[in-house]
């Protein structure tokens, strides 16, 4: 081996072992400032509760602010194109869920791939998802629901908290398991749709259990059904959808992106303080208060997840034919 050579080799090691190093204490001194966790909804929905719950167990986890910013519109997209176009160094991060996994499918004309421009973080919750209905529909069971609406097609209101959303899909389920005509209402999140439905000028909604289950409790709103197959701990005499629609079951998952090229050692560091957090009694406690479960996954169990659900909404959306409107 000639002298040339076996410098260019000790250069090359010594580069390699430098940006190791690099990457293990850009990791170790991780965050620096404080970091931006992009929510795609409006303030006071489900989404944003439980990414302000994480946020702060990694403020004070890791010395520096995880702010929470709301970016609705578009049925999420508006924020999960601005993420997708980010740094990747770990201080913009991405709430992502089930209608970023149906919007896959459901919004063709995206200009980010959620499978290929992300790297998958952690997992946050998971919950079933509550027909609802205003205290002034005379109805309060779901065979009295399907009765009224098909009574009068075309009139009912059912509004969403986005165009292909996970709300959406679990309505176009519902209408086509039922047999029955209504309008869909599409809201920029479950705060704004909810204001609706309390205030009656819309009938009904399938909301994230979480966002509902205060306003259910009061007797604001009237809960029909869980979209789980089994009911949930936090309503235990409301029924479930498939106990009157066979094969009915819906759920709604939450978690954490970033940009593609972050960092693996920030990755990793991220899943371990979530997950910590995930598993601290008040963190558990509310979120079984709200009627939601931790989602503990690694970041490979999570991609795993995002994309099975993606093909799932895929083959649902394909196969009911259900359309951008």
């Amino acid at each position: 081996m000639n002298l040339q050579r076996r410098r260019f080799l000790r250069l090359a090691a010594n580069a390699t072992t430098f940006l190791v190093v690099a990457h293990i204490a850009l990791a170790q001194a991780y965050p620096t400032r404080p970091v931006r966790l992009i929510v795609g909804f409006a303030a006071g929905g489900t989404t944003d509760i439980v990414a302000r719950l994480i946020g702060q167990w990694l403020s004070e986890r890791l010395g520096q602010q995880f702010v929470i910013e709301n970016r609705p519109g578009a049925s999420t997209n508006i924020a999960t194109e601005a993420v997708a176009r980010a740094p990747p160094d770990g201080y913009t991060l991405l709430t992502i869920g089930s209608t970023n996994a149906i919007n896959a499918t459901f919004r063709d004309t995206l200009s980010f791939n959620l499978n290929r421009d992300f790297v998958m973080v952690a997992g946050l919750s998971r919950s079933p998802l509550v027909l609802a209905v205003n205290p002034a529909v005379p109805v309060n069971t779901v065979p009295e629901f399907i009765a009224y609406a098909k009574a009068n097609p075309g009139k009912i209101s059912m509004a969403s908290f986005g165009a292909g959303s996970i709300s959406h899909m679990a309505g176009e389920m519902f209408r086509m398991m039922a047999g029955i005509d209504m309008i869909q209402v599409p809201y920029n999140g479950s705060a704004p749709m909810l204001i609706d439905l309390l205030g009656g000028r819309v009938e009904a909604a399938f909301d994230n259990l979480p966002a509902s289950v205060g306003h259910i409790r009061t007797g604001k709103l009237r809960a029909l059904a869980i979209t789980t197959a089994m009911r949930s701990d936090a309503l235990p005499n409301v029924p479930t959808l498939s106990d009157f629609l066979q094969g009915y079951e819906v759920s709604a998952f939450i978690g954490v992106g970033a940009p593609k090229n972050t960092p693996t050692d920030i990755i990793i560091k991220l899943n371990k303080e979530i997950n910590l957090g995930l598993a601290h009694p008040n963190i558990k406690a509310r979120f079984a208060e709200l009627g939601a479960e931790p989602l503990v996954l690694s970041p490979a169990e999570f991609t795993k997840l995002v994309a099975d659900e993606t093909e799932k909404w895929a083959k649902v959306i394909r196969a009911a034919r259900i359309k951008r409107e």
